[in-house]
Formats: structure tokens, C-alpha cells, sequence
């Protein structure tokens, strides 16, 4: 049956993929360019024409889709505009601008991302554009100069109407019109007045300057209403109407230029195309990918009686043909729609057939498949049977493998005890010697402390395997838990003066007896205060509170340190977590072992924390000793010294904070500086003591605070552990290796991961070494000298010869890519004598100290000597190769006087300018 089934699936999945694919068509047909056509003014006859080409050019693509908007000669509402379709996510933008700089901004925001822009008729103020359709107003006005010359015979006087004063199109208009006349001496231009593109004011001018009209031969107006209202004053004069009067636009339609030549209201017009159907054209280019021209200037004609009804007619067959096309076009959507709806009833009446066929087969081939199934199906279940047993036999011997190798791991933790306690005395002995003390205090302190860590993670490892097998017994007995906790928190004293933390103990009673086991419960109470004082920053407070009810007593301990986020509040109390955000790591067992011994107790633990505001861990026991089976319950109380030898494997660890390393001002600044990065305060504070003899020494104990610490110093070599707080040594290494800044840094990483790939995968983060713990000291002292002897003698390789061609050995891009801009950036700016570096800061792109010291590192020398070397180098050449006067040269190499040059000459080659010159002449 499961053959019957999934042959029946693979057939119902390809008529699946035959309506997707239909589906896909669909989709397909139906996708659409949407274009936005932002307009800056649609009331006068031109724009309207300009909207009539594009809808026209538009209907012959019906997959496209127009958004169009008038600003009505307003910048502010067309930037508005404009900006609300590129919100919309139109594919390509149409823009014909009200005005040059107020709407390049918007243009300028479209191209940018990554919106095709085609400007119509008027440039913006900026290059950042698609394309431009429009006609040249220039060559327009020149046709219309020549046309009038030849319509004069050369002879006779002109009126110009000009329109907007300081717009392009009169100001471009006007020259090419005096252009056109230069040809033509005997023509001049008596009179201009400006008509501002519109018929009424044109017709007030010329009524001003009517005395003027009378020796008019003829009249240019820069549009064909400006034209209509020349004429109309030359009429009301009653002029001669052999007065031409030559506009431009010549539009199609009711009231255009066309009709007013046909009709003889105007002698010529000059045809000024609106570019809308080239607009289109160029869109539909850009959109499907073709090549296109980004200036696209239009051709005109001069349209007069000899031509009007040519032009007439052609519009006309045009209009005529669009009114086709959208007929045309209604009836073929018509048609898609019933083609269609005819196509879904086939595939409904075909795929019902073939799936009629195909079950009543899949039916037969059942019912003669059915005894073979059931006995492959019989065979198959033995053999599960059989896996299932083997299975259970090998879960078994697993188990004893497990449980041998945890066994061991105990018994090896029992054992560490003993080799640790001879560690211990000898080493107390070596502590309280008088004679060694002075010497190696701080080293022996140091082994004390590592020592009860030690002992700590093993208690604690062996705590674990004894609650995991259930052999943790408790024995407990009547005891008052405040003077209990009193005696817990007169351990921890000490170690809290050390920061200044204030300990506090809140009580409702100075008595309160519970039972419980004084061995196990102070481990947890040792644990949570342990926990506070690593967390709490100087000069904090802890609270300890005490408070019950007639069922329960409650503990708690509660601080104001960095707190812990909310992700990790609910695995604070796992095996081996440890949170990723606190400087201070531990081993993830005190938490998760601190609850399994409430669990023992039949109480509980809880954590409330709130970040940088505390954290407050809760303890609740039950009163009375009803929920302890008898053989639990002992006699006696708690033992001061036994509380005593457990405080100190949880204090001994917090008594000896790291201090401050004090920089001498006074001291003599080393020539290296070396970088420790290193989440463990005592290693940290280690190395940086070893390495302070040597090296000037900087430190950091978070990722965050390693990298700040590079860029403000940038030190001349980098050791950092893989594991930190904030940034990872991995990812610290790939962020300074990829920063012009710091890239040129050798870094060391430190890891407790020995695994190959895991070294392997160190050295991929660019790091210059990866050296496992524990480590050898002597090898990692050899290893940072070893790094900077290669960092030298690559800089001493390249310093040695510096020219102009040769290209410098630097084995990182980066580094590489820096000499080359540096070298590249003084080079251009020899000759330049105020030429700073401040300006090379700058160019660049890093402070003046960063500059100096990247320099300094890969070079050797100082910017400024660098920058004099190079120009000394060049007048050398130049005194050699060419033949520039010593004063030419000195301006040429950017020195200021010539005798400041022959001095710094001088100093570098043993003799003058004009001595080396003459020692390079042949004899």
C-alpha cells in the first residue's frame, strides 16, 4: 500500500506543478513596470500635449502602469510629490522639473537608490540622473533667427518677446536667436520686452512700446501664445498684415501653434517637441535592460504655410491610429479574459479524465500487490525486532562503559586531593618564610590561590558525581540559622573590606532554629556570597536577609552589580552554563550544584536580577523536621572549624584583587609597546609584570576594552586570549586585521583549545600566532620577539630604497593598499610647499596620531621625514634627467626659497644643488 500511495503522490505532485506553472504564467502576464510621471505644471497646452504623447507612447505597452502628478508650478509640492512614488516603489521615475536646484535633491535621493530617473524638457543642478529627453533651446532660437532672415531677405526690423526673465529657455532661446541673425546685417532688433511665457502680459508690453511697432517688419515671441497676443496687438493697431510674427511650440490640437500658421494668426512656428513619447521609448530601454543615450536632444523643424497641413494631417492620422489602439487593446483583454476561463475548464475536464484513469489502474495494481506487501511487511518486522534487541544490548554495554569512565573520573578526583594537600602545606610553609617572602610573595600568593581553586572545582566535581548516583547522604541536624549565616558573612569580612562592599545581615528574629545540613548548606551560602563579591564593584553593598514565616525560612543575598540579562536567567542553575556577558568567569558547577543541594533539603532557589541594578539570589528551607526521613536526623551542631577550612576555599580566591598597576610618569618610555588582553586578572597582571621590563605594557580584560585599547595605542604587538567577554579573540583579530588603523599589528592568540581545527581556525582569523595553554614563558617571550624582528627587517626592506615605481613588499592588502594612498597622496602634492599632515590625516581618513604611528610602524620614520626624503629624491632626479633651472626645481619639489633648498640639499648629498648638477654634465 505504501507503493500505491506514493506513486498516487507522484502523480498528484505533477498536476501540482502543472497549475503552479499555470499559475506562474499568469503571474507572469499580469507583472507590470509602474512609472511615475511627476509633472511641475499640467494647465498650458504644451504640458497637456507632453501627458497626451506619453499615455499614447504608454498604450503600447499594456503591462505598464502610470502614476502621475501636477505640482502646479510649485518646487515644494513637486519634491513632495516625487518623493511619495519612490515611497510607492515605482520601477523608473518621469520628472520634468518646476525648478533646477530645488528638485536635484529628490532626483539625487531616487538614482541613489537605485530608481532609473529620466528628466523632461529642464536639467537639474547635478549629473545624477538616467537619461535627459528635451529639446535644445539654443538650435531652436537659432532656427527661428534664420528662418526670420530669409523671410526678410535680409533686411528689416525685428520686436523680441521674450519669457521669464533669467529662465533657461528665454536666456538659451535669445542667444541662439542672435545667432541666427548674424548672418543677416541688415536686420536688426529694435525692442525686447518680456512677455513671461503668457499671452496677457505679452499683449501689455507691446502696448507700452507701441510706438516702436510702427517700423516693425516682423515679431519672434520665444512661444506661440506670446506669438497670439503680438498679433492680436499689431491688429488692434492695425498694422500692415504683412508684419510676420514667428513663435515656437507649434502644437497640435484646439488653440495650438499648427492651427494658428493653418489659420495664418502666425507666420511660423518653430516645433518645440515635448518629448513624451522619446521619455517613454528611453523608459521602456532602461527597463528591460537594452543600451540606450543618456542625452537624448530632440529634432525640430520651422513649420510654416508651406508644411502646416502636412504636419495637420500627420497629427491626425496619429490620433486617429491611438483611438485604434485602445479599441484594439479593450478587445484583446476580452479575449484573454475568455481564453482563460476556456483554459481552466480543459485542464479541470483533462485532469479529472487522466486522474479517473489513473486510480481505476492504481486500483488493479493493489489488489495484485497486496499479498506481496504483507510479506515484505512480515519480513521487515522481524528484522526491526532483531535491531530492537541488538540495540537494547548495546545500550548496555554503553551504560557500563559510561558508568567505568565516570568512575574513573571520580576516583581520579579523589585522587587529585592528595598530590594538592602537598602542595598546600609545603607551600604555607614557603609563604610564611621570612627569608623567601621579599622574594617571591607575590609568585607564591599567586600558587596559593590557583591551589584552593583547585581544590574548589574538585569539591564541587565530586559533590556532583555523588548527588548524580545518589549516594550524597544528608545529616541533619536543629541549628539557629542566623548565628550560622552571622558566622558565613564574618568569613567573607576581610575580602570585602578589599573593595570597600559593605555586608549587611536583616533579620525579623535574632533566632531562628531550622534543620538542615550545616556541611552542604554552607557550600551554597559560600557559593551565592562568593558570587556576589566577584560581581559587586567597589565600594557596593550586599545585602544578606533572614526573614520566616509559620512554615518557612527565607535567605537571601542580594547585590548591586551589573545583574544578569534576561536570556540567561533561565540557565543560570544548568550543569557547566556559563553566562557570555560577565568579565568574571567561573566553571558553570556552583549554581547547578548549589540547587541540587536545596533539592536535597526539600527547599529551593531562586534569582531575581534586573541588568546594572543587582542581582538577589533566595533560599527557602521548611520549618521543622517532618520532611526528613529518621535516619537523616542527627544530633549535634554546626562546627566553627570545619564552617572555617570551607571559608577558605571559597575566600581565598577574592583576598587577593587585582590592583592597579601605577605608571611611573618619571620613567624612561620604552621603544615597544606590547598589548595583554586577558579576561583572568591574575594572568593578566602576570604577564604584564614579566613583559614590563622589556616592553611598554597595556592591558585589558574585555574584547570591547582590547580593541579600544588598539586603536588609542596602537601597540606594536597584540596578545590576546581566544575566550573574552564581548568580543572574542577571533573576531577581536579579524576586526584590527581588517582596519587600516591596525591591520599592520601581529597578534598572538592564547587559547586552552589544543584541537588542530581549532588552531587551524585561529590561524584563519589572521592571527601571527596561536599558542596553547598552559604555555611555556620563555617560548611565548620568544615567539612576541620573533614577530617584531620580522615586523623590523620588513620595514627596513622597504625603507631601504623608496621609489616612485617600485611597488613595496607588504604582505597583508591592507597594509599594502596604505603605503600605496600614502605614497600615492605625497607624490601629488611635491610641489605643494604648504602641503601638511593634516591634509594627508584627511585624505586618508585617520587621526594625525593614528597616521604617525602606522607610519612609524611600517616605515620606520616619521611623515615628515618621509615627505623630505621624497622630495629630495625628485630634485635628484630632476637635477639628472632634466633641464629646469635649480630655482624651477626648487618650487617644482615644493621648497620655498632656493637657498633653504640648497641648505636641506646639501645636508642629505654632501654638496649643492649646482655641484651635483655639474658632477652629472659630461666632460
Amino acid at each position: 500500500m505504501k507503493i500505491i500511495f506514493s506513486r498516487l503522490n507522484n502523480i498528484i505532485l505533477v498536476f501540482f506543478l502543472l497549475f503552479s506553472l499555470s499559475g506562474c504564467e499568469k503571474q507572469k502576464e499580469n507583472s507590470v513596470y509602474t512609472i511615475g510621471f511627476s509633472q511641475c505644471i499640467g494647465s498650458d497646452l504644451w504640458r497637456r500635449t507632453m501627458l497626451e504623447e506619453v499615455k499614447m507612447e504608454l498604450s503600447l505597452h499594456p503591462g505598464a502602469k502610470l502614476i502621475y502628478a501636477d505640482a502646479n508650478g510649485n518646487s515644494k509640492l513637486q519634491v513632495k510629490q516625487a518623493g511619495e512614488m519612490i515611497n510607492k516603489g515605482i520601477n523608473i521615475l518621469i520628472i520634468s522639473p518646476n525648478e533646477a536646484q530645488p528638485l536635484t535633491p529628490i532626483v539625487e535621493e531616487a538614482y541613489n537608490k537605485g530608481i532609473p530617473v529620466i528628466i523632461i524638457d529642464r536639467k537639474t543642478a547635478s549629473s545624477a540622473y538616467t537619461a535627459y529627453v528635451g529639446a535644445d533651446n539654443f538650435q531652436i532660437g537659432k532656427m527661428a533667427g534664420e528662418y526670420a532672415g530669409e523671410a526678410l531677405k535680409g533686411k528689416g526690423n525685428i520686436v523680441e518677446v521674450m519669457g521669464l526673465p533669467g529662465s533657461s529657455p528665454t536666456i538659451e532661446r535669445q542667444r541662439g536667436f542672435n545667432e541666427g541673425l548674424k548672418k543677416y546685417p541688415g536686420i536688426k532688433i529694435i525692442n525686447q520686452v518680456y512677455g513671461n511665457w503668457l499671452k496677457k502680459d505679452t499683449e501689455e508690453q507691446l502696448v507700452k512700446i507701441k510706438n516702436s511697432l510702427t517700423n516693425v517688419n516682423a515679431v519672434f515671441a520665444h512661444n506661440d501664445q506670446m506669438a497670439s497676443g503680438s498679433r492680436k496687438v499689431l491688429n488692434d493697431l492695425k498694422l500692415s498684415e504683412q508684419i510676420k510674427v514667428i513663435g515656437i511650440d507649434a502644437l497640435p490640437g484646439q488653440g495650438g501653434g499648427l492651427q494658428m500658421v493653418s489659420s495664418k494668426i502666425l507666420t511660423a512656428s518653430v516645433l518645440y517637441p515635448t518629448g513624451g513619447k522619446e521619455a517613454i521609448s528611453t523608459a521602456f530601454k532602461i527597463l528591460d535592460r537594452e543600451s540606450f543615450s543618456k542625452e537624448n536632444i530632440l529634432q525640430s523643424l520651422v513649420i510654416d504655410s508651406t508644411n502646416v497641413d502636412l504636419m495637420k494631417l500627420q497629427w491626425n492620422k496619429f490620433s486617429s491610429q491611438q483611438k485604434d489602439i485602445e479599441r484594439q487593446g479593450t478587445l484583446l483583454e476580452e479575449q484573454k479574459v475568455l481564453f482563460k476561463n476556456q483554459q481552466i475548464v480543459l485542464n479541470v475536464t483533462v485532469i479529472t479524465l487522466v486522474l479517473s484513469v489513473v486510480f481505476g489502474g492504481l486500483a488493479l495494481y493493489a489488489l495484485l500487490e497486496n499479498r506481496k506487501i504483507n510479506k515484505d511487511l512480515e519480513a521487515n518486522n522481524m528484522e526491526i525486532l532483531n535491531q530492537r534487541n541488538q540495540l537494547i544490548e548495546m545500550s548496555g554495554k554503553a551504560e557500563a562503559a559510561t558508568e567505568a569512565k565516570l568512575n574513573f573520573f571520580t576516583n581520579m578526583s579523589h585522587e587529585f586531593r592528595t598530590p594538592l594537600t602537598l602542595i598546600l602545606s609545603p607551600l604555607e610553609d614557603l609563604i610564611h618564610n621570612e627569608k623567601i617572602r621579599p622574594v617571591a610573595e607575590k609568585n607564591l600568593n599567586l600558587i596559593h590561590k590557583n591551589v584552593y581553586r583547585l581544590l574548589r572545582l574538585i569539591n564541587q566535581l565530586i559533590d556532583y558525581r555523588k548527588i548524580e548516583h545518589d549516594k550524597m547522604l544528608l545529616s541533619v541536624s536543629q541549628n539557629n540559622i542566623v548565628a550560622f549565616l552571622k558566622d558565613i558573612l564574618e568569613s567573607f569580612q576581610y575580602s570585602a573590606k578589599k573593595k570597600n562592599i559593605d555586608i549587611r545581615l536583616i533579620t525579623d528574629a535574632q533566632e531562628i532554629n531550622v534543620w538542615f545540613d550545616v556541611n552542604m548548606l554552607d557550600k551554597v551560602i559560600f557559593n551565592l556570597l562568593s558570587n556576589a563579591l566577584k560581581f559587586t564593584p567597589a565600594n557596593g553593598i550586599i545585602y544578606a536577609e533572614i526573614t520566616h514565616d509559620s512554615a518557612s525560612v527565607f535567605l537571601s543575598i542580594k547585590d548591586n552589580g551589573p545583574g544578569i540579562a534576561a536570556e540567561e536567567m533561565e540557565h543560570v542553575f544548568e550543569y557547566f552554563y556559563q553566562a557570555q556577558t560577565n568579565a568574571v568567569k567561573g566553571s558553570g558547577l556552583g549554581l547547578s550544584l548549589s540547587k541540587e543541594l536545596m533539592n536535597l533539603h526539600h527547599g529551593d532557589i531562586t534569582v531575581e536580577s534586573t541588568k546594572w541594578q543587582g542581582t538577589k539570589f533566595s533560599i527557602r528551607l521548611q520549618l521543622g523536621d517532618a520532611h526528613f526521613a529518621e535516619e537523616e536526623k542527627r544530633k549535634g551542631k554546626a562546627s566553627k572549624e570545619a564552617l572555617y577550612e570551607d571559608a577558605k576555599i571559597y575566600t581565598t580566591g577574592l583576598n587577593d584583587a587585582p590592583e592597579p598597576r601605577n605608571q611611573d610618569v618619571l620613567r624612561t618610555i620604552k621603544q615597544e609597546s606590547v598589548l595583554i588582553i586577558e579576561d583572568n586578572h591574575d594572568l593578566l597582571n602576570y604577564l604584564g609584570n614579566k613583559f614590563d621590563e622589556d616592553y611598554e605594557v597595556f592591558l585589558a580584560d574585555t574584547g570591547d576594552k582590547g580593541i579600544t585599547a588598539a586603536y588609542e595605542q596602537v601597540p606594536d604587538l597584540i596578545i590576546s586570549d581566544l575566550v573574552l567577554p564581548g568580543s572574542s579573540g577571533r573576531s577581536l583579530t579579524e576586526k584590527l586585521k581588517s582596519d587600516v588603523r591596525t591591520s599592520h599589528i601581529p597578534i598572538i592568540l592564547l587559547s586552552a583549545h589544543g584541537s588542530l581545527e581549532q588552531q587551524i581556525n585561529g590561524m584563519e582569523s589572521m592571527a601571527d600566532a596561536y599558542i596553547v595553554k598552559p604555555f611555556n614563558y620563555e617560548y611565548l617571550v620568544a615567539t612576541v620577539k620573533s614577530l617584531l624582528k620580522n615586523r623590523s627587517l620588513l620595514k627596513n626592506h622597504y625603507v631601504s630604497d623608496i621609489s616612485t615605481s617600485g611597488k613595496p613588499p607588504i604582505s597583508k592588502s591592507l597594509d599594502k593598499k596604505f603605503i600605496n594612498d600614502f605614497a600615492g597622496i605625497v607624490e601629488q602634492n611635491l610641489s605643494n610647499e604648504n602641503f601638511s599632515v593634516d591634509e594627508i590625516s584627511k585624505e586618508i581618513g585617520i587621526s594625525r596620531v593614528q597616521l604617525y604611528r602606522k607610519v612609524k610602524a611600517l616605515l620606520g620614520c616619521s611623515v615628515t621625514d618621509y615627505i623630505m626624503n621624497r622630495r629630495l629624491k625628485k630634485a635628484k632626479y630632476l637635477l639628472i634627467n632634466e633641464r629646469y633651472s635649480i630655482a624651477e626645481i626648487t618650487y617644482m619639489v615644493g621648497f620655498s626659497s632656493p637657498n633653504y633648498f640648497s641648505t636641506v640639499f646639501k645636508s642629505k648629498y654632501g654638496m649643492r644643488p649646482s655641484e651635483f648638477k655639474k658632477t652629472q654634465q659630461p666632460n
